[in-house]
């Protein structure tokens, strides 16, 4: 006898192969599970990267219920929201697996983290429930599972073309620091391709660790070996800025050694904390909360109206992609209960009017094609904004196009 995989069927069966730590729920009919479609939420809430799940929480419930009822029409959509408390594939594992099989979510999105989202890759396949990628940046990523699609980007995306214009630009010689996990790989290899392809030299890679680095023995060596540019990556947020007042503490940029990196570096709702240590700094991303874009203001104006001063940065953008997606998947598949049709809905996704400018899915790699700005802090008012002044328009994932599958 043949049994159709359907998403039902997989997800019980995911039920049953977690030892009956968790019982295979009751399969509703398709009328009951109609209204809410439920949205599992997989992101950091609490330690040091608390404030990046915040940031996305608000984002998603900012869209629902300002820009989703236009979209939804009868269906409604419920949001449930789970911690990965950081980097923690395994906890990150142990929730997907829940939030499909104990509380039927028609989507696992959120997924910040990179090695979480590839932990729970095959939990999506066997499941055959949907991901949305709202920040994980990765590039192998969504090659792990035929349901994963992105809307955030990619760091070859970012990183690469940082390289091309920093050897554009008179930086001949380079010294690169990451943070040693797969983003951060990501970054290196990419910036490294870009910088020595448009003529640049890399004089030193070196990694460091994730938790409570200390950053003073890195940038020494940085100082002694006196490069043109300083290329990082970290993950951005409080571990941004305590890295650049070490930079402009330790006198490199005095030195004229220019600071260069992923948009992480000078992210828009820490930029305050850094103030001016983070004037000058260059950085490639897909987003700036300073851009003048339409969208970006209606979206401003919608943000600041329900937080207040609670400031955001790119997760914001891609959760708020992420959630118009999910709700135009939704509608198209008549309540998202074929997880199939929602893939091909999501591989369609196309819109001019992102806070980022004009953003669409590549259909065969399930991955975003975008702008890629080239951004300097500068002092506004007394404040420090990311100001984008260059653009690398409609960019595919760089690695993808090296190393199709």
């Amino acid at each position: 006898m043949t049994v159709k995989m359907t998403r039902r069927t997989a997800a019980k069966m995911i039920g049953g192969a977690i030892g009956g730590a968790l019982a295979a729920p009751m399969i509703l009919g398709r009328a009951a599970a109609a209204n809410p479609v439920k949205v599992g939420m997989i992101y950091t809430t609490s330690g040091v990267f608390a404030s990046s799940g915040d940031i996305m929480s608000k984002s998603a419930k900012l869209f629902l219920k300002h820009e989703a009822p236009a979209i939804l029409g009868d269906h409604t959509i419920e949001l449930i929201e789970r911690d990965d408390t950081g980097p923690n594939p395994d906890v990150a594992k142990r929730l997907a697996t829940e939030l499909i099989t104990r509380d039927r979510v028609n989507f696992i999105a959120g997924l910040q983290w990179t090695p979480n989202t590839n932990a729970i890759a095959p939990v999506l396949t066997a499941g055959k429930t949907p991901g949305v990628i709202m920040n994980a940046t990765g590039a192998v990523t969504t090659r792990l599972s035929p349901y994963l699609v992105r809307f955030s980007q990619t760091l070859w995306q970012s990183c690469y073309y940082m390289g091309v214009w920093a050897a554009r630009n008179r930086m001949k010689k380079a010294y690169v620091l990451v943070t040693d996990f797969s983003p951060g790989h990501d970054a290196e290899a990419a910036f490294h391709l870009g910088f020595t392809e448009s003529g640049g030299e890399v004089i030193e890679q070196v990694r460091m660790p994730i938790r409570n680095p200390d950053f003073t023995p890195f940038l020494q060596r940085v100082l002694d070996a006196n490069p043109d540019a300083l290329f990082c990556f970290n993950p951005g947020g409080p571990q941004a800025t305590t890295f650049m007042r070490a930079y402009a503490e330790l006198g490199l940029r005095d030195k004229g050694i220019k600071l260069i990196g992923s948009g992480y570096l000078t992210g828009d709702d820490e930029l305050p904390n850094m103030g001016a240590a983070a004037e000058g700094v260059f950085t490639s991303h897909f987003y700036s909360a300073a851009a003048e874009r339409p969208a970006n203001q209606h979206f401003r104006d919608l943000w600041q109206a329900e937080y207040g001063d609670v400031l955001w940065n790119e997760l914001a953008i891609g959760t708020w992609d992420g959630m118009a997606a999910i709700c135009q998947a939704v509608a198209e598949t008549n309540g998202a209960d074929d997880s199939d049709a929602v893939i091909e809905s999501l591989r369609r996704f196309w819109t001019k009017d992102s806070p980022r400018g004009t953003v669409q899915i590549d259909s065969e790699t399930r991955d975003i094609i975008q702008n890629i700005y080239i951004r300097e802090v500068k002092m506004v008012d007394g404040v420090p904004q990311n100001i984008e002044f260059e653009t690398f328009e409609s960019v595919k994932d760089p690695w993808k196009e090296r190393n199709p599958a």
